[in-house]
């Protein structure tokens, strides 16, 4: 039986009323998005039609999830809202904090030491507040979540950008900063700009090398990084029914690689079959009586033009294998054409190691594919040329593939298997000779590949591609090698070629496990104690921020001037830095420590205007706020692009930073920052970020009349006496604009006003 069945069943009684009702106000047909999004509105039935990417819209969430590196900051504040009980079905995911370096039993051991404070923490505040806790080498958030929790036609929302997994099961499972998940466990609706819709047409089917990844890299060489901002992304056509729910769980992933809200996918009899394959045959039944309700209406599909504000149309059957990087997800490469590419480019062509699973890539479908390509380095007398690692998403996939033999069968070809945890895709790799910095090149089927990523050289150039191809990259070595077209030399000195991979959708003999690594909470929490101890490094209970003066903010000093790319990464590191993450003080000694300083090209360098002096940013930071000088950071397009952490607005925050002006947000960073006070802004006329200075001081002349739709006016004024007025626009509601008041929207729970 199904997690909260008498949820889903609620969600699904109200369903045709409410969608039927929408469908007479909107005055058309309906995608499956709309229809999921006016199902959950907070005041229930629908009475108005929305505008895409125009109105903001209270939202009623069925369910949250959180990851240990991002929940402990959440819960830090869900302890502040006063809350006996969290107010919707929860769980926490131990999966960050768990490092690759030797191997599953030895890492997973090690993590157990070093992060026992840390779970110890979520393990007894999950308890104490009704949340579902999953412990350590459970698996990753992701996997566990499409495994269990995640339902055709549910909304739910997740610390962890890859929340939106979950729509390969036909959800809007959308990702948001932990204070957007207090609001939702306190009982608040959620707020989010009603999307707009962007329609994925896949017609044909997939087959040979290509695989469902393929799908989602030529996507994001098509939309680019930015290009599905503010958007949802739904599939349909007979290529997306005739894929593996899994597969379409890896579409909708790696869509936060394109700034999409989320992405979906319609119910299908592919859906059923791994709802009734992971125990969840409840939840089918239950979906198969509203199924007409769980994709989109006929005349969409039929005519998507008319209905979404972006279409795309991709034929599987023509559909190459893609090779994504390096240094960004959206550099689409076709196999056929990465050698000369890569020769183009210089990259180096051997490849030192190849990684496969993660939360995007590690399903049974995903295992036994690689699996099939393994069975062939001996076959065929090969020998594998690159190291190889594995890494599967959860136990339940873990101990089905070692029961299937799949693990045996990497072994053989030298491999390692990681823990079930994210491990290498973000940052959780201590590998050997990273610190040297040498140039080299990785192969793996992870969703990210930002400079440093995986394993903090900013030399190692990663590609992404699917779990399939990356294991044939990895036994021949060669970046340049096409495995639909070349050969390989075996250990004979014979020319041998690899066959097409084969795997099962789902196991033939059902999955198992012995332990999923489940903790039921306290059905009455009142009597846990959940201890923080003043003197910890790891963890520290937070204090409110301040709220505003209600002044205008002068005398503001440039921090920096971000040249370029600055992702969540570059502002909030992860890697060795997740053990800071429920210690804010601690954990902002890494704020924009790899962002590019504009005006030196440097990272972690910028001038302490105080002394002249250059120093390291969170050095020039808590010396400006030591001497009550505000500051103001300024970026480029799509700041805070990349991860869901919320750290990377509570750091600037923290350190006495009053407003990030840039040429364009990512949306979850934007949202962010307005949660935690911050005043996030955009240039009205891009071309005056080439204005600013490294010596400036800013003031505000008009944040007294700060309100809905009115640009804010703001003073540059340079060292040499000279002055540039900047207009900046802002998207501040109301009700946002009481956050900033406040001090942060938490302040307005604590204060039960919000």
């Amino acid at each position: 039986m199904a997690f909260d069945i008498e949820m889903i069943k609620k969600v699904y009684e109200n369903m045709p009323d409410r969608v039927d009702k929408a469908r007479e106000i909107v005055g058309r047909p309906l995608t499956l998005t709309e229809k999921i999004l006016y199902n959950h509105l907070w005041d229930g039935k629908p009475t108005q039609a929305f505008g895409r990417g125009v109105d903001y819209v209270d939202f009623a969430p069925d369910r949250v999830a959180c990851q240990d590196a991002t929940a402990q900051m959440a819960l830090l504040q869900f302890m502040h809202a006063g809350k006996a009980k969290v107010a919707v079905p929860t769980t926490v995911h131990c999966d960050h904090l768990i490092q690759a370096k030797v191997d599953a039993a030895t890492d997973l051991a090690r993590a157990k030491t070093q992060s026992n404070e840390v779970f110890d923490f979520l393990s007894s505040v999950s308890n104490k507040y009704g949340i579902g806790f999953w412990k350590p080498g459970a698996g990753i958030i992701h996997q566990v979540v499409l495994e269990n929790y995640a339902f055709p036609g549910g909304m739910m929302i997740g610390t962890d950008s890859h929340t939106v997994n979950a729509g390969g099961l036909g959800m809007v499972a959308i990702g948001v900063g932990g204070a957007d998940a207090v609001d939702v466990m306190s009982g608040m609706a959620w707020e989010l700009k009603f999307p707009k819709l962007i329609g994925v047409k896949l017609t044909g089917k997939l087959s040979g090398w290509t695989a469902p990844k393929d799908v989602i890299l030529k996507v994001a060489g098509i939309l680019t990084v930015k290009g599905g901002t503010g958007a949802i992304v739904e599939y349909f056509g007979e290529g997306a029914t005739s894929m593996s729910c899994t597969g379409k769980g890896t579409i909708c992933n790696m869509g936060a690689e394109i700034g999409a809200t989320t992405s979906t996918f319609g119910y299908d009899d592919s859906m059923s079959r791994y709802l009734r394959s992971t125990n969840r045959a409840d939840v089918a039944d239950a979906a198969d009586k509203v199924a007409s309700y769980l994709t989109g209406d006929p005349e969409v599909y039929a005519n998507p033009e008319q209905y979404f504000d972006q279409v795309i149309e991709i034929n599987l059957t023509e559909l190459e294998p893609h090779l994504n990087g390096p240094f960004t997800p959206d550099l689409a490469t076709p196999i056929s054409k990465m050698k000369e590419t890569a020769i183009k480019n210089n990259w180096p062509l051997q490849i030192q190691v190849g990684l496969i699973g993660s939360c995007t890539n590690s399903s049974y479908e995903d295992i036994s594919r690689a699996a099939s390509l393994a069975r062939q380095v001996s076959a065929k007398n090969l020998k594998t040329k690159s190291q190889f690692t594995i890494t599967p998403g959860s136990e339940v996939v873990r101990y089905t593939i070692e029961r299937d033999g799949f693990i045996d069968t990497f072994e053989k070809i030298g491999a390692t298997v990681f823990a079930n945890a994210c491990g290498p895709c973000i940052g959780m790799w201590d590998r050997d000779g990273a610190e040297k910095e040498e140039r080299n090149t990785i192969v793996h089927s992870f969703n990210r590949n930002f400079s440093k990523r995986a394993d903090g050289n900013p030399n190692t150039l990663a590609f992404v591609g699917s779990p399939e191809l990356v294991t044939a990259m990895a036994i021949a070595g060669d970046l340049g090698f096409n495995p639909l077209t070349d050969t390989l030399i075996n250990e004979d000195g014979e020319e041998v070629r690899l066959e097409a991979p084969t795997g099962d959708e789902l196991p033939p003999r059902g999955f198992d496990v012995k332990d999923p690594g489940f903790q039921v909470p306290a059905e009455d929490g009142s009597g846990v104690q959940v201890v923080v101890s003043p003197t910890s490094e790891r963890l520290q209970l937070l204090a409110p921020f301040d709220a505003w003066d209600g002044k205008n903010i002068t005398g503001a000093k440039l921090l920096i001037k971000a040249f370029g790319k600055c992702t969540t990464d570059h502002i909030s590191m992860a890697g060795p830095w997740l053990r800071f993450r429920g210690h804010l003080d601690n954990i902002s000694n890494n704020m924009l420590i790899g962002a590019v300083n504009a005006f030196n090209q440097k990272t972690n360098s910028v001038k302490n205007q105080l002394t002249g002096t250059y120093d390291a940013v969170p050095a020039v930071a808590r010396a400006y706020k030591a001497a009550g000088v505000p500051s103001i950071v300024v970026g480029d397009h799509n700041y805070g692009e990349g991860s869901s952490r919320e750290h990377a607005a509570m750091e600037p925050r923290f350190l006495g930073v009053k407003a990030v002006l840039v040429k364009s947000f990512a949306r979850i960073h934007e949202t962010n920052l307005k949660k935690q006070g911050l005043l996030g802004l955009t240039f009205a006329n891009e071309a005056d970020y080439d204005k600013i200075q490294e010596d400036d001081t800013i003031n505000f002349t008009d944040l007294t009349e700060f309100a809905p739709g009115k640009p804010l006016t703001l003073e540059f004024v340079h060292a040499n006496g000279t002055k540039d007025i900047i207009l900046a626009n802002h998207t501040y509601n109301a009700g946002q604009i009481g956050w900033f008041v406040a001090g942060s929207a938490l302040n307005l729970i604590a204060a039960g006003k919000a």
